[in-house]
């Protein structure tokens, strides 16, 4: 009884899904053409570039990377629990535009 769960496929509700697919699903997404708008794009490896030429030569490189680092793991994940595993769109993410390539 009740009502009946038609999502068996949803990333986000196979508790059992297996490491290799779940990192093909983290690769579609990172390398999408849709999940990041161009310009955005340039814009995060200009600044990048920038940030590794002002500091190369100084010992605070690699504490700014690191933080660096941290920053952009904690958006991921964020975006990603807020998508449900990448499976609705919310803010630049675009659900409909990536879905996942089935076989």
């Amino acid at each position: 009884m009740g009502i009946k769960d038609n999502r068996k496929n949803d990333i986000s509700l196979n508790k059992h899904m297996s490491f290799k697919k779940a990192l093909k699903r983290e690769f579609e997404v990172a390398f999408s053409k849709n999940a990041q708008p161009a310009w955005f794009r340039i814009i995060k490896y200009a600044v990048l570039g920038v940030v590794i030429y002002l500091f190369r030569e100084t010992k605070w490189l690699w504490i700014i990377l690191a933080i660096l680092f941290i920053i952009a793991m904690f958006i991921h994940f964020w975006v990603r629990y807020k998508t449900n595993g990448w499976t609705k769109s919310y803010g630049m993410w675009n659900y409909e535009k990536n879905k996942p390539r089935d076989p």
